[in-house]
């Protein structure tokens, strides 16, 4: 009977055992899931914090503020800091929050220069630069892994600071990376009990870095989206400038036939050409190519079209209108940006044309040469700097006209460099010699056929390549 009692009180002993230590079992799978539900929470509100600074367009600085403020609010850290990796491979501190150790001593002379302990040592930690592989910081953003030092005190990374409020006692870094690109590290320090971190603060401070780097990738990806729809409505806007101030319609000059082809090898082109009629069978003619590309080129564009349908009227002299034009424009031009551009005035009551070059390509004549009876194709060289790059002065001093007979059957073509510098696949240019060739083939054709001809020659040449660059291309015809 004894033995019967006691073998029941044992099994019930055993039981009870069991029953315990299942109970202790549920009870920590129960803590760990409860402390799961609360890791994920974190996780949620941080990541709503981030799509939250992300919708607002936050300057860099100011979304890097609000990653490390919400670090400190889902670790219970005292402190927290961004290290921001440089193009130059140097981390600097770019966010701070909190009284947060710099990553070397502070020396003597820079102590307390600030009002506040706090206000100090962030002007410290945004002002001082480390390389990459330094401390233990460095070593983060060398390896791209995060590391945890739970007793800071015996690990020799850690900088000991003579001030106690910046005594280090454990510390967790983590990178903040998009797709293998290091951004920078997120570091934590000290949690607000006294206890060293453990490693699911570690962990959490690794999802933390990693939801970070995916708001800083969101972030320049939006500013890059918006700055794009900027740019291309100026872009859009430019282009429209740049239809507005091309001829509609060639005017009707007895005894000259006008043709003008134009192209953009992008939205905005910096190239421009001009037909207006100056009176007694007269008319001129002008292309131009203005350096430099997008709404400032447009509007200069524009302001020289106006200013040389002003100027054109008062002189029979082109390189007095250039040198006009120059003094105009010259005073409103900022460094960097000037125009190049043949101008000339045709005659057909005269039978002549007075050109003049300001810095530009090179005009191209077709003739007839009386005492061989041959056409010839040759360019008509003169002097000439472009507008707004050097002074009035010298400006004057070299542009100069040149009077040509322009009988009929003589064919004047303007064009801008885009042309003559189409590359082949061999990247060989078309060159100047191809198109006095054309031109002299096409010689007996009209302006319209002349430009054709010129294009197909170009078009053949390039082939697959095609044209990179804008290209404007003028033909008069006297006929």
């Amino acid at each position: 009977m004894m033995s019967f009692l006691l073998g029941g009180f044992l099994g019930a002993v055993l039981v009870y055992a069991f029953y315990w230590r299942a109970q202790r079992e549920a009870a920590r799978l129960e803590e760990e899931k409860q402390s799961l539900m609360e890791e994920r929470q974190i996780v949620l509100n941080y990541m709503h914090t981030m799509v939250d600074a992300v919708g607002e367009r936050l300057p860099r600085e100011e979304l890097f503020q609000r990653i490390v403020h919400a670090a400190i609010l889902s670790t219970s850290a005292l402190s927290a800091c961004i290290f921001e990796k440089g193009a130059d491979d140097m981390m600097r501190g770019v966010a701070v929050e909190g009284l947060f150790p710099p990553h070397r001593p502070i020396p003597d002379t820079q102590r307390m220069k600030l009002g506040t302990r706090a206000k100090f040592i962030e002007q410290v930690l945004k002002s001082e630069s480390f390389p990459v592989g330094e401390g233990l910081v460095g070593r983060v953003a060398a390896t791209g892994r995060g590391e945890l030092v739970g007793n800071a005190e015996e690990d020799p990374r850690i900088v000991r600071h003579a001030d106690a409020s910046l005594k280090v006692r454990s510390v967790i870094a983590a990178p903040i990376m998009v797709r293998q690109h290091l951004i920078g590290v997120l570091c934590v320090c000290n949690a607000s009990d006294g206890l060293p971190f453990t490693e699911t603060d570690y962990s959490l401070v690794e999802t933390l870095a990693e939801q970070a780097g995916l708001a800083v990738h969101n972030a320049d990806f939006l500013n890059l989206q918006v700055e794009k729809q900027k740019l291309d409505l100026d872009l859009t806007l430019a282009s429209d400038v740049q239809r507005m101030l091309l001829p509609r319609a060639m005017p009707v000059v007895p005894g000259l036939d006008i043709d003008a082809r134009y192209m953009a090898a992008q939205k905005v082109s910096g190239d421009l050409y001009d037909v207006f009629t100056l009176g007694d069978d007269r008319v001129g003619v002008a292309v131009a190519d203005v350096a430099g590309k997008g709404m400032s080129a447009s509007l200069l564009m524009a302001i020289c079209r106006t200013t040389l349908r002003q100027i054109a009227p008062l002189h029979s002299s082109p390189a007095r209108v250039l040198a006009e034009l120059n003094r105009s424009l010259a005073g409103d031009m900022r460094e960097g940006m000037y125009i190049t551009m043949s101008y000339a005035v045709v005659d057909a009551g005269r039978n002549q044309v007075t050109l003049a070059r300001a810095g530009h390509e090179l005009p191209l004549l077709s003739r007839h040469n009386p005492a061989s009876g041959a056409f010839l194709s040759e360019y008509i060289g003169s002097e000439g700097m472009p507008v707004g790059l050097v002074s009035a002065e010298l400006f004057e001093a070299t542009v100069e006209d040149k009077t040509l007979d322009f009988i009929p059957g003589a064919t004047l073509v303007l064009y801008t460099d885009g042309l003559t510098e189409a590359p082949n696949a061999e990247d060989k240019e078309f060159g100047g010699a191809r198109l006095a060739d054309t031109l002299r083939a096409a010689r007996s054709a009209s302006a319209n056929q002349i430009n054709d001809e010129i294009l197909a020659a170009v078009d053949k040449f390039t082939g697959p390549t095609g044209l990179r660059d804008d290209y404007t291309l003028l033909t008069v015809k006297r006929v």
